[in-house]
């Protein structure tokens, strides 16, 4: 019995120590590091006049359906496979307030840590892009964002996962994103994340009665690339804010870590089982 013992406890060993292999470093197809030169967005909601220039930008470069009837306090909208952004209107405190939605470009997406492929990838720029070759269909992503963003084209035979991409293609060839170009009032712009922070942490400073003092995204699910400015509270347009700031992969991170451990250690754990069993059967003959 103590042979039994003795064995069981070096298999065990053995694949306690085989499973540094599979530490959490490993876990991921992306393993996302802060970096604040990521190519991001501030979207001033102070400044939106709701006009959907920026909707039919972005519809017209991506070939999408351009948007019909304007925003409205009675009706908010949210982006499907025919429409990467959608500008809505908010009653708030002060007024009507407009506000344009897209994909926000996590620093560390839950998208692309579901996604089993790596067909959801966040690029070293920083937008997060969809590879139609990689992908197989499981629409894991849509169920692990937090911002309800990812579509699929349910309707199509030969189906994609459609979202805002950032213009990755025009952006990597020095072309900014559709609709930052066709904004009129300057309420998107595009730059460096740590220049786009300073930024609007001094606009805040500057403007103390037309800011709140928050920039959602700066922390939201451990950071986004998409920063946004407000007059009023976020919940009023809309925004989620019960998310926190702890990203969402690494809510699953113990889990994902405890699958290929779960593998090595069932075989190993069975193993010693037959052994310890083995071994009592062959002491009882005698």
């Amino acid at each position: 019995m103590k042979l039994a013992r003795r064995t069981f406890l070096k298999f065990s060993g053995l694949a306690a120590g085989s499973s540094l292999l599979f530490g959490p470093e490993n876990a991921f197809a992306y393993s996302a590091e802060k970096n604040t030169k990521q190519t991001s967005m501030l979207i001033d909601t102070t400044r939106c006049i709701g006009c959907q220039a920026c909707e039919r930008a972005c519809s017209e470069r991506n070939s999408l359906i351009a948007p019909v009837g304007e925003p409205s306090v009675s009706t908010a909208r949210v982006t499907d496979d025919a429409h990467y952004t959608v500008v809505n209107a908010f009653q708030t405190d002060k007024g009507t307030v407009f506000c344009k939605t897209q994909c926000m470009h996590c620093d560390q997406p839950a998208c692309v840590s579901a996604c089993l492929v790596n067909a959801m990838y966040k690029t070293k720029e920083g937008p997060v892009i969809w590879k139609e070759d990689k992908c197989m269909g499981c629409r894991y992503c849509m169920l692990a964002c937090p911002f309800d963003v990812p579509k699929f084209e349910y309707g199509s035979i030969n189906p994609r996962v459609m979202k805002c991409i950032f213009c990755y293609k025009q952006l990597v060839n020095g072309t900014k994103p559709a609709c930052v170009q066709a904004c009129p009032q300057e309420a998107i712009q595009m730059g460096r994340r740590d220049v786009l922070l300073a930024a609007a942490r001094k606009r805040i400073y500057d403007n103390p009665n037309q800011y709140i003092e928050h920039i959602y995204g700066e922390t939201e699910v451990g950071g986004t690339n998409m920063l946004y400015l407000s007059g009023v509270p976020f919940e009023q347009l809309g925004f989620k804010t019960d998310l926190g700031t702890i990203p969402y992969p690494e809510h699953t991170k113990t889990f994902l870590y405890s699958v290929p451990l779960v593998l090595l250690l069932g075989p190993t754990f069975m193993a010693g089982i037959r052994w310890s069993t083995r071994d009592r059967g062959e002491g009882s003959h005698h």
